[in-house]
């Protein structure tokens, strides 16, 4: 190993950006469905020797000189592997676009590559050859990742820190220190092999302290979620029975192939289901929930749809459905130039629209193209079809049906975003609706669950996620799956939620405070740092 930290720390050029490109590679076998958390121990070492050995510039150059090269090459790596599975969705509409798949995929990475640069090389600013390094790197990457997840929309699928998640005991901490929080420890405990290597004259008992201390860390959090799970008590509603229906409406991708009769025919079809003899179906059930994309066409038109939806409610049941929502304006006809909400409606028996939430964080080139008219000059249009894209909600995202709890109302990417769900004080449960049939065959679905089911955590509500195509759960609010379907299993799940946690979580209550005091003591400690003498380890 100290061949290979000499090696790193002297190479330069293209060499030494393959490297980076390499362990950037290696460290995305940590992210969600893998959690690989050794392969993080393993790459970010090299990313703390490529700065020991890179070469300084002189003033705004430095911003983007070797530093900047070798952070956007460890995260073009990482990002090109972890977020391989969008790649999926060029293969809808008979993979016409799929010529563009490599080029996009490895686009989006270089995009959220320069994140890390950027980080890479503000720490490499401060840097000092002390054991205080690798708290510099570990901060400015954790404020690079917070920048991901906010500025131009914000983009935290895969946050470093989610490689700490592995399990429900790991989960846990996350209802402290938020993901971000997790992002900081993780990336600081998987760098500390950088201070084993080169062995610089020193013991080997004091080279390895470090890494106990990790290893201490990782033990610790493991021992704090056990106890978290063994000590809370949760308590089962004794006002909701839900029905959740995975129904793989596979017409999503093309509107102009839809049979609304056949959707709906489905959709009441496995609605009013029986698992068992004894099953009484619909009766009992006080929410039945339809997810995201199952209408690849506005209800208002299909008026006699939204009556026989209305015929199958019983008198006690509302629909929570997934549906777009057609914008009409005082004179009874389509608003101009709004293409509509991708929402969620809650119908009752009657066939009224009695709640509504328009989804507010579209997918960027997904449900809105930004620069509209630029790419349209290429032909290129948003992937979302049957519509001139969607527009956005007005940030509402707590819904109130009548004879319902209040929810958090999330649409499919909605639930990816640490802290930015709206105010779980006030709300009883999550209800996240998606269509992830986009990325069928990958590891999208199960990616995509794994975010969802941090939300949970971090509130200490219960989460009820209906998906098209799967992944369909309940998580309770310590993020334990209750219950579940598989992907691409054509049915029913019938849960009862939980109550929320009492006095919510600690995250609720002080958010990112505990990351942001982490990051800028680190930082604080940076620049004391780097006016001491240089040295390595």
């Amino acid at each position: 190993m100290t061949w290979l930290a000499e090696t790193v720390m002297l190479s330069h050029g293209w060499r030494r950006f393959l490297i980076v490109v390499v362990a950037g590679v290696i460290a995305a076998a940590s992210v969600p469905p893998f959690f690989l958390l050794p392969a993080l121990f393993l790459a970010l070492p090299v990313w703390v020797w490529a700065l020991d050995g890179a070469e300084h510039r002189r003033q705004w150059r430095r911003l983007v000189g070797p530093a900047f090269q070798i952070g956007f090459g460890f995260g073009l790596g990482y990002f090109t592997v972890a977020l391989h599975w969008l790649g999926a969705a060029f293969l809808q509409e008979g993979g016409v676009f799929l010529i563009l798949m490599p080029f996009a995929i490895v686009g989006l990475a270089a995009i959220l590559a320069i994140f890390w640069g950027l980080g890479s090389a503000l720490a490499h600013l401060v840097w000092s050859g002390g054991a205080f390094r690798i708290v510099t790197l570990a901060s400015f990457l954790a404020l690079a990742e917070w920048a991901r997840g906010h500025l131009f929309s914000g983009f935290p699928f895969d946050l470093i820190g989610y490689a700490l998640t592995a399990n429900d005991e790991m989960l846990q901490l996350a209802s402290v220190v938020g993901s971000y929080g997790l992002t900081f420890i993780a990336a600081l405990i998987a760098m500390t092999p950088a201070l084993i290597w080169p062995a610089d004259q020193r013991g080997l008992v004091r080279r390895l302290i470090p890494i106990f201390l990790a290893i201490a860390l990782i033990a610790a959090q493991v021992a704090y979620g056990n106890w978290r799970l063994t000590s809370t008590t949760l308590t089962a509603r004794t006002d909701m029975k839900v029905r959740m229906v995975q129904p793989m409406v596979l017409e999503h991708a093309d509107w102009s192939v839809a049979d609304p009769d056949a959707i709906i025919n489905q959709l009441i079809g496995l609605s009013e289901s029986k698992l068992t003899p004894a099953d009484p179906g619909l009766s009992g059930i006080t929410h039945l929930v339809w997810p995201e994309s199952v209408f690849p066409f506005f209800l208002t038109n299909y008026p006699d749809g939204i009556a026989r939806i209305a015929r199958m409610l019983p008198d006690t049941t509302l629909l929570l459905t997934g549906a777009p929502r057609e914008p009409i304006g005082d004179d009874g006809l389509p608003i101009p130039d709004n293409p509509g909400y991708n929402s969620i409606l809650a119908i009752d028996s009657s066939g009224e629209v009695v709640a509504s939430y328009d989804k507010s964080h579209l997918v960027p080139f997904g449900e809105y193209l930004p620069l509209q008219s630029f790419w349209r000059l290429f032909g290129i249009n948003q992937f979302v079809p049957g519509t001139n894209g969607w527009a956005a909600g007005d940030g509402r995202r707590l819904m109130t049906p009548p004879g319902t709890p209040p929810f958090l109302a999330l649409v499919c990417y909605e639930a990816v975003f640490p802290g930015d769900i709206g105010d779980p004080a006030q709300a009883q449960f999550i209800l996240n609706v998606t269509n992830d049939a986009w990325f069928m065959g990958s590891i999208g679905p199960a990616q995509h669950a794994h975010h969802a089911r941090m939300r949970a955590v971090e509130t200490g509500l219960p989460m009820l996620r209906a998906a098209n195509t799967g992944v369909t759960l309940s998580v309770d609010p310590l993020g334990r799956v209750v219950a579940q379907l598989a992907e691409e299993q054509v049915g029913v799940l019938d849960v009862v939620p939980s109550e929320p946690l009492p006095g919510g979580t600690l995250f609720n209550r002080i958010g990112d405070l505990p990351f942001w005091v982490a990051v800028v003591l680190g930082i604080l400690g940076s620049l004391v740092a780097a006016r001491r003498p240089r040295r390595i380890a």
